[in-house]
């Protein structure tokens, strides 16, 4: 069995975060999300929409992921790797050459996938900001 792992806040689900979970899954048997807590957001000077628990939720909803697992720190990513014996960890190309990851190529694959043009959760709270007739 193949074990993939992705890493990811997954606010505001949209069709990016499908086709990522989507294409992640298609390079292995088993999906692992590692989901990044309130607290690790907070650390990391993002804030969620969404709670942990709720963000959890939709992703173990999704047909694709087949464990959530909280992400709490940079740090913990060699022993989930580890922990979950896991082949290769997907994430999106920006963050291709990151530090972040890439210390990992010694004890997994790496494999980073194209974003979704024209969508992210960044985006769409702009978009929403911006737009008056939603409220």
């Amino acid at each position: 069995m193949k074990r993939i792992l992705t890493y990811g806040t997954f606010d505001m689900l949209h069709y990016g975060h499908i086709r990522l979970l989507k294409r992640a899954r298609a390079l292995g048997d088993y999906l692992i999300v590692a989901l990044s807590t309130d607290e690790f957001n907070e650390q990391k000077g993002k804030k969620s929409f969404h709670d942990f628990e709720t963000r959890k939720e939709m992703l173990e909803a999704i047909r694709y992921v087949d464990l959530v697992i909280p992400e709490e720190s940079w740090e913990q990513k060699r022993d989930d790797v580890r922990e979950y014996h896991v082949d290769a960890v997907v994430m999106g190309g920006d963050w291709q050459g990151s530090s972040r990851f890439d210390y990992l190529k010694d004890c997994c694959e790496l494999i980073y996938l194209e974003r979704t043009d024209g969508v992210s959760t960044t985006k769409i709270k702009q978009e929403l900001s911006a737009r008056s007739d939603l409220v």
